[in-house]
């Protein structure tokens, strides 16, 4: 070994490695940039995570919480052809076969078509209802009651044995076997008087009737399961009514339960017998992704080769019925309609938190310019400086954003990987290449020492005039495409839902070019003023980098995506207040049955005397026919009458915004004082526009429940709080001559929900008492629902949090210089109270500009884009009155316009005191050394 190649080594040996000496020399600032770097990864890791967690749950929720009876795939096969021999068909028919059948059937369904086996079932069941001519059996309007016999498997894993025994076979059941056990559940031995021992007799095709005794009655286990709730006439009876012309006449429906070997004997009734096996889908292991290869099976299933194949085992006319697709078109269409009012969200803080990590990288550049250049004047190539900070950075950035990669993923399960993976990816290749080249580029050509680029001084480029006339462009083609074709088609892109982003971008570009304007003018009138603090600080605020603009640029988006969400929020909440008044009518509201049905004066007392109640209004609801227009049109039309007390009700539609009138206008006597007094006086009335339209503008007589008067129509409203119908007609109660409340609408702060419900107990079982606090609650039903609203919030507070670090950002960038120009002031005379007003009032201007500009922003995104956003998938897609309106209104929201904006100037403030109040406790000679560039 050479001597030259020792002294080599021993020369590497004593040089410490680049990427430890730093992390070792400015450990903080690795520290900080990896915590921003984990927290932006998690955010861009989760939002992903949370999208496809609450879009599962919401698919979960829409299947589980269907009607089973619509959910359920139901396979259903005639009785055997009469041609087949007889011992054939009886065969085909018998327990053993039909679970064969159903083992196969399973088998053969898709893979994305999960069943949820316990509650299957499968058996053979009279296709038509047979007439009981029993003389104990019930008859409500003498009508013979009409059951259904049907086997069901499985009945003593579903039930419990309430009296009596488990009905069975004894010996092998044909199609002429004279008599079978049944069973029937609790609720139908209740309506229908059935006991243990009864005796049902049901006429066949050969004559003799097939007897069905009654050995057992049962009570379901899970009633609301699938399997009883298929079919709810297996486990309660219905009374229902028989069409006529005159007054309806009802009569009893409900079933018997045979055991599965007594299959054979349906053969013989002529009530079109035939074989199903119900399939519930089983929803706990579906995601958004199986949506698609679901409704296609589904599809395949009904009419296709998955048909072909359940024929195959089941029967040649095998048929299979299921709405599960229409539900997943229901699903698929609230998915799609949210999607991209959530986007507009998620590219919001997107941006964001992209300028954030830019300003951050900018500020690292900066306070590396002098080591950096240094490095560049002794022989450091670009390349090499670039590998350096390469890889310093990579050593922080990677385990950061994989940390945070492993929070989202441990704390936001049920979601795919790969998107969060992509996201956490994306965070760090952005730093990981932003850093570097923001950082060398700069150091290409040697920079003279002391050279000021200041914001008062700079000249736009021509590419930069190039690329702020491109993003002009971009940001009036995504508001276009956003007005035209809106958000609720579910179509949006990323340029529609970065329409909120290039508006600030571009607000931000014009404010920059704008604001050295009124610096001038304010350093002019300045000037002519006694005292130094105003005028240098306006100075010092024109010496602004004219690179300032990503502060500026953070804060309008941050603003106008807090300004934007504030107000989707906002017009979301406002959307069902609106919904549940016009449910309601009030903030609570009591009635029975259809209502019609009087309330007693010991009710209405109760409910005066409640908690919370401040006025109640008596309201009487009757239906009348209109006669016909004057048009030639002789058909009658139905409208809803409503007697009020005019002051109270008045009082009442004023206070809830639903059709405000004077209550003067409803006094009979101020109509009868405009004509002469006649022995039917007429009855002014405040009507709905189509049903004034139908009266016209003459007297009308008017025939209903509550008397014979007429009437003519003395003003218009759209709406009233008693009836949410379009067709109504508003009197003076006093005038009617059958005059009865049947209605109580309730005001007041939050009336006593317990009192009302006891007072209405007490009046009845049937009279209802219905709260607008919870029918509002209603409107959030879904999970789609509250995930959209969750994520909207987050992205809110993410954006306020990132506008928040921008703010500070901007400060600490110009901290150094500021420190070190109060040292110099302060050896000049300047005052502790002087150097705090110097700080805030140079701080001021951009603060300020982003603040206004920001609640501008705000404010004209809201007004551009409300055209193009419907909020009625987020508000109004569950609980009653969810089709009430066809679009809701986007409109600005006061509070989240001028909050932030607050927020920003009392942040920069606040900053501003805290680095005077720390310059003031620093000595002078600390801050200023010989040779110090600042």
């Amino acid at each position: 070994m050479s001597a030259r190649s020792v002294r080599d080594r021993r020369a590497s040996a004593a040089c410490a490695p680049w990427v430890r000496t730093r992390l070792r020399t400015a450990p903080g600032t690795a520290w900080a940039l990896g915590l921003l770097v984990l927290l932006t990864a998690f955010l861009a890791a989760a939002f992903p995570r949370a999208v496809d967690r609450y879009e599962n749950e919401g698919l979960r929720h829409d299947i589980a919480a269907a009607d089973p009876g619509l959910s359920v795939l139901e396979l259903s096969t005639p009785q055997p052809d009469l041609q087949v021999p007889q011992p054939l068909r009886e065969e085909a028919v018998s327990a053993a076969s039909l679970a064969s059948v159903h083992r196969a059937v399973l088998s053969r369904l898709p893979d994305v078509v999960r069943p949820d086996t316990a509650q299957s079932a499968y058996g053979f069941h009279t296709g038509k209802p047979i007439s009981a001519r029993e003389g104990w059996l019930p008859r409500p309007s003498l009508i013979d009651p009409e059951l259904t016999y049907s086997t069901l498997s499985d009945l003593p894993d579903h039930a419990t044995l309430h009296a009596g025994t488990w009905p069975a076979v004894h010996g092998t059941v044909t199609a002429g076997t004279p008599e079978v056990e049944g069973a029937v559940t609790e609720e139908t031995a209740k309506a229908l008087r059935i006991t243990v021992g009864s005796t049902i007799s049901v006429p066949t095709q050969g004559g003799t009737p097939l007897t069905v005794r009654i050995t057992g009655i049962v009570t379901p286990e899970r009633p609301a399961a699938a399997y009883w709730s298929v079919q709810p006439l297996l486990r309660t009876p219905s009374l229902v009514a028989k069409p006529t012309r005159d007054i309806p006449r009802y009569y009893w429906i409900a079933a018997v339960l045979l055991p599965p070997d007594a299959a054979p004997a349906l053969l013989a009734t002529a009530s079109q017998p035939e074989a199903f096996w119900r399939i519930p889908p089983d929803a706990s292991p579906l995601t958004v992704t199986d949506v698609a290869a679901l409704r296609s099976s589904i599809a395949s299933l009904e009419g296709g080769p998955g048909l072909v194949s359940m024929r195959a085992v089941a029967g040649a006319n095998t048929a299979l019925t299921t709405d599960l697709d229409a539900i997943l078109t229901r699903y698929d269409s609230l998915r799609q309609a949210i999607g991209p009012v959530v986007m507009v969200a998620a590219v919001g803080i997107g941006a964001v938190a992209a300028v954030v990590l830019l300003m951050t990288i900018g500020l690292m550049g900066g306070r590396r310019r002098s080591e950096l250049a240094l490095l560049r004047s002794r022989g450091g190539s670009l390349r090499g400086i670039g590998g350096r900070l390469l890889a310093e950075t990579v050593v922080t950035t990677v385990p950061a954003a994989a940390l945070g990669l492993l929070i989202a993923v441990v704390t936001i399960g049920d979601a795919r990987l790969w998107p969060s993976v992509t996201g956490a990816v994306a965070v760090a290749v952005l730093v990981c290449v932003a850093l570097p080249l923001c950082t060398a580029l700069p150091h290409r050509r040697p920079r003279l020492h002391g050279a000021r680029d200041d914001l008062m001084d700079a000249r736009p480029s021509r590419w930069r005039t190039v690329a702020e006339l491109t993003l002009l462009v971009l940001a009036v083609g995504a508001v276009v495409a956003l007005r035209r074709r809106g958000t609720g088609s579910g179509g949006g892109d990323l340029l529609v839902s970065a329409a909120p982003v290039l508006v600030g971008l571009i607000a931000a570009l014009v404010l920059v070019r704008l604001l050295p304007l009124p610096l001038r003018l304010a350093s002019r009138s300045v000037a002519r003023r006694r005292g130094a603090v105003g005028f240098l600080s306006l100075a010092r605020a024109g010496r602004t980098s004219a690179g300032g603009t990503l502060p500026l640029l953070a804060l309008l988006i941050a603003l106008t995506t807090a300004a934007f969400g504030g107000s989707v929020l906002a017009g979301i909440a406002d959307a069902r207040d609106d919904a549940a008044g016009r449910a309601i009518g009030a903030d609570a509201r009591i009635s029975g049955p259809g209502n019609s049905v009087p309330l007693p004066d010991r009710l209405i007392r109760e409910v005066r005397k409640a908690g919370g109640v401040r006025d109640v209004a008596l309201v009487q609801i009757e239906y009348v026919v209109l006669p016909a227009d004057g048009s030639g049109d002789q058909r009658t039309k139905d409208a809803t009458l409503v007697g009020v007390d005019p002051a109270t009700y008045a009082r009442l539609a004023r206070a809830t915004g639903l059709g405000a009138f004077p209550a003067d206008r409803l006094r009979a006597s101020a109509a009868a004082k405009k004509s002469a007094p006649t022995k039917d006086p007429v009855l002014p009335v405040i009507a709905s526009p189509s049903v004034a339209e139908r009266l016209g503008d003459r007297a009308r007589d008017l025939s209903a429940a509550a008397g014979n008067f007429t009437v003519r129509v003395a003003g218009t409203v759209t709406r009233t709080p008693a009836v949410s119908g379009s067709d109504f007609l508003i009197v003076d109660a006093a005038s009617l001559t059958r005059r009865q409340t049947t209605t109580l609408l309730v005001t007041g702060g939050s009336p006593d929900a317990k009192a009302l419900r006891t007072a209405a107990h007490h009046a009845g079982k049937d009279v209802s008492v219905r709260l607008r606090s919870e029918t509002r609650e209603a409107f959030v039903d879904t999970s789609l629902q509250r995930g959209a609203e969750k994520i909207y919030t987050a992205a809110i507070a993410a954006g306020a949090g990132y506008a928040l670090l921008a703010v500070l950002l901007s400060l600490l960038q110009t901290a150094p210089e500021r420190t070190a120009l109060l040292a110099r002031l302060r050896t000049m005379g300047l005052t502790s109270r002087q150097g705090r007003r110097l700080l805030g009032l140079e701080a001021m201007p951009q603060a300020l500009l982003a603040a206004v500009g920001g609640l501008l922003v705000g404010w004209a995104t809201t007004a551009l884009l409300a055209p193009g956003v419907d909020l009625v998938s987020l508000a109004l897609s569950a609980g009653p009155e969810s089709g009430g309106d066809d679009t809701i209104a986007l409109r600005a929201d006061p509070w989240s316009l001028t909050l932030p904006a607050l927020g920003v100037v009392v942040l920069t403030a606040a900053v501003a005191a805290v680095q005077a109040w720390r310059a003031g406790r620093r000595g002078s000679i600390t801050e200023l050394r010989a040779g110090d560039p600042r």
